[in-house]
């Protein structure tokens, strides 16, 4: 699909962070007036690789001032709609764009590009494998960790693009249509940016909003993603008992789907390419995922002996159901990335009874009774920490799993490791944000990490 141009200048860039950094990089490569501005202090790194590309930093600065004369602002994913100079430049018809969409557009390669409540990160990573056992060229951004704007002309044409989107980027896009689109499933999330979940999947569905009709949707059965692409469908049994998704369960042998578990087989159209057994990943939640990542994949033309081979090899991503070390026949498990109550809850269902579950941080405004369950079923105790503490308490009452107030991360592992005997898992995974002790969820991980090996 031919992407359309890039947007007039001059540009403000809000928000400095990575996504931030790499727009106004990539602007200046290109000639274009741009500013950037951010409502906080800018490190000393960040600073220094702007200037030296000729964007001005304006830090702990709302941007109202610098909009005169504006045609574009750059908004980075971070920066709610609600800030004044979004709203103030949407009132002077500034045209408001995110990095993702940006990025696209700077880029010629086929992309594709993945969203979900959980499983982005892993599946993204797992669609790349799966691309280099075919011996195709990759590069792997987005919300993974490297911004798209940054691999504008640095790849081989023949390069496929794998993005991890998530809701706060899709929002801000205009007419970013992928190649091939994935929806993992949905669940709520991110509920304290968006409001309500209405508008949360409004924001996920917008992945679908403009693909062309020789583009790929691949959705869970049961969902109508809209748009003209060629719609793909994978049974995602999680999606189906929880609601949130299908609009009707499969049928049990999941036919009206192109891609199904029958006796123990991912089939494609009927025809088995992979055992489950095969799959190295840990977690039923998982087998989905390599679903998806199968659909999109072989949807493409991949050959199925590359998938079996990216299935077999593929270990999954750090702070995701990381096993990270055991001590006295206790396995120690990262699953810090578990920021929402649907992926703590499918971390603690990963594991038999006689889970140490160490939960917390800052909230989404979720309820966080459907933790109740799994935590009764599979949990023999749980360490508190964080501002959802008290809640999370008052939810977990009547579990049967013994409650430990813990407070910080090093309290609830040295609690959590005293208590643990043989066979049994210590588990950070949080159903909560690490803003209100951590400055990102890696460092919570990194963290948990470090006390495991004390």
């Amino acid at each position: 699909m031919r992407r359309p141009p890039l947007p007039p200048g001059p540009f403000l860039l809000v928000g400095l962070a990575r996504s931030g950094r790499a727009a106004g990089v990539a602007l200046r490569a290109r000639g274009q007036e741009v500013a950037g501005c951010d409502s906080g202090p800018v490190d000393a790194a960040g600073r220094s690789e702007l200037e030296a590309a000729g964007v001005p930093v304006h830090e702990s600065s709302d941007g109202l001032a610098l909009l005169d004369g504006v045609r574009t602002l750059i908004k980075s994913p971070g920066v709610p709609q609600e800030a004044a100079v979004v709203r103030a430049a949407r009132e002077a018809g500034v045209l408001v764009l995110g990095e993702l969409e940006l990025g696209w557009r700077l880029l010629p390669n086929p992309v594709i590009a993945i969203t979900g409540s959980n499983g982005k990160t892993t599946t993204t990573e797992l669609v790349g494998q799966i691309h280099r056992e075919a011996g195709v060229p990759v590069a792997v951004a987005g919300n993974v960790g490297t911004a798209l704007t940054t691999l504008a002309d640095t790849l081989n044409p023949a390069a496929v693009v794998i993005c991890e989107a998530s809701s706060f980027q899709l929002e801000d896009t205009v007419a970013f249509a992928p190649d091939a689109a994935v929806l993992l499933n949905l669940a709520p999330d991110h509920l304290d940016r968006h409001g309500t979940f209405a508008a949360y999947r409004d924001a996920k569905l917008r992945i679908f909003a403009h693909q062309g009709p020789r583009a790929i949707a691949v959705v869970p059965d049961g969902l109508e993603p809209g748009g003209s692409a060629v719609t793909i469908r994978f049974v995602s049994p999680m999606a189906a008992r929880d609601g949130t998704v299908a609009g009707r369960s499969p049928g049990a042998d999941g036919a009206a789907a192109d891609l199904v578990v029958r006796d123990g087989q991912l089939a494609w159209r009927g025809k088995p390419v992979a055992a489950v057994a095969e799959i190295r990943l840990r977690g039923a939640h998982n087998v989905e995922n390599a679903m998806a990542a199968a659909a999109v994949t072989l949807g493409r033309g991949i050959d199925p002996a590359a998938l079996r081979a990216a299935l077999a090899r593929f270990a999954g991503v750090a702070h995701r159901l990381e096993e990270v070390g055991r001590i006295e026949g206790v396995l120690f498990v990262d699953d810090s990335k578990a920021t929402n109550v649907a992926s703590a809850v499918v971390g603690i269902r990963s594991f038999p009874r006689g889970v140490h579950a160490i939960l917390g941080g800052r909230g989404k405004h979720e309820d966080y009774a459907p933790l109740a369950a799994a935590v009764a079923r599979h949990c023999r105790a749980v360490y508190l920490i964080g501002e959802e503490a008290e809640r999370l308490s008052a939810a977990l009452a009547g579990t049967g799993a013994t409650q430990h107030r813990c407070g910080d991360l090093e309290r609830a592992v040295t609690a959590a490791r005293a208590a643990a005997v043989a066979g049994e898992v210590v588990l950070l995974s949080p159903a909560c944000a690490s803003y209100d002790q951590y400055r990102s969820y890696e460092e919570r991980g990194d963290h948990f990490k470090a006390f495991v090996q004390w």
